[in-house]
């Protein structure tokens, strides 16, 4: 059996933040390697997800999800992959085995058995991938709407974690147009180069709704949304008739600089709703079967080099804290680790 070290690194939010956080409300931590009790294991953390709706934990905008409240002194929280380090005998699990939780943002952490899911390291190339946000994004995209052949695709977004994922999806499941939404027209380049998107409209950089309907100019057949406010509306404006709207995030409110983070205001018009018939649908993978049916077909499509995973891999806990304000601040495209 290994040496466990004594103590292990944690990052904490030291004071809650009023707006958008900043370095001065985390902390890196040291804390004692504790064992297991019952009913629990050791995970030594080998990667966890850094994602920018953590501002919601921390504001305590909770009500109707299933994330929990982080309150000052917390340890940050997100999906983590790693390896067990010790389990009780009878518990199911053993040292060496690959598992996913929810206790990332520590080196080491103590998991209930019953909230660690093994993971089949015959599945994935990479156990990284297990962090990809893919099943959120080929569930709206089959259960929340069904993508047909030859359909233009408006991914709202298109560089996120789930939005690139999206993007990526919709073109295996048959769309003939695929297109997203970014914030600097150096992602918009880098979307189009890396992720095949034929085409981005830039936030900021003119009216959407006039970009969007140059980019598709008979309209949007499916607009998979992760932002909602003025890229919806937009999205609304360049609707086919019978088109079909997934709602998976809402950006624009979570990461308002000058809101609360807790809500997403949007005034739509209900007029071209009508008479478009257009469906608008909020969707919850977590409502749906069929998370293990998209792991096997993803990783099928890794190995035929079909799709690709984008993700940015960050080495270090004490580099989590600025990786987190650089997710916020819409710097990476992908997915985003922390390596540990």
């Amino acid at each position: 059996m290994a040496v466990l070290p004594a103590t292990q690194r944690e990052v904490r939010l030291l004071t809650k933040p009023t707006g958008l956080p900043g370095p001065e409300h985390f902390g890196v931590v040291r804390t004692p390697v504790v064992p297991p009790g019952e009913g629990e294991v050791l995970v030594r953390n080998l990667f966890f997800h850094v994602f920018a709706t953590l501002r919601i934990l921390m504001a305590g905008a909770t009500q109707d999800t299933p994330f929990p409240v982080l309150d000052a002194g917390d340890t940050l929280v997100g999906a983590a992959v790693g390896e067990i380090a010790e389990a009780p005998e009878g518990s199911g699990l053993k040292p060496g085995d690959l598992v996913s939780h929810w206790l990332g943002w520590r080196e080491y952490a103590v998991v209930p058995e019953a909230e660690c899911t093994r993971l089949d390291r015959t599945v994935l190339p990479d156990p990284v991938a297990h962090l990809q946000q893919g099943w959120t994004a080929y569930a709206a995209l089959t259960r929340g709407v069904q993508v047909r052949p030859g359909d233009t695709v408006f991914v709202s977004a298109g560089g996120s974690g789930i939005g690139s994922m999206a993007g990526l999806i919709a073109r295996r499941l048959g769309a003939g147009r695929v297109i997203a939404s970014t914030g600097s027209r150096e992602k918009a380049e880098r979307l189009r180069t890396e992720l095949g998107y034929d085409d981005v409209v830039v936030r900021g950089a003119g009216p959407l709704a006039e970009q969007l309907a140059k980019a598709a100019p008979d309209g949007i057949d499916v607009c998979f949304d992760n932002v909602g406010g003025e890229q919806l509306r937009a999205a609304v404006d360049a609707a086919r008739p019978g088109a079909r709207f997934v709602l998976v995030g809402a950006l624009s409110g979570q990461l308002a600089p000058d809101g609360t983070g807790t809500t997403a205001p949007v005034e739509l018009d209900s007029l071209p709703l009508i008479h478009k018939r257009i469906e608008l649908r909020g969707f919850s993978s977590d409502d749906h079967d069929g998370a293990d049916e998209w792991t096997e077909r993803f990783g099928a499509w890794l190995r035929s080099g079909d799709i690709t995973f984008p993700h940015v891999r960050v080495k270090g806990i004490e580099n989590a804290p600025r990786t987190l304000l650089e997710v916020i601040e819409g710097r990476h495209i992908g997915a985003v680790v922390v390596e540990l």
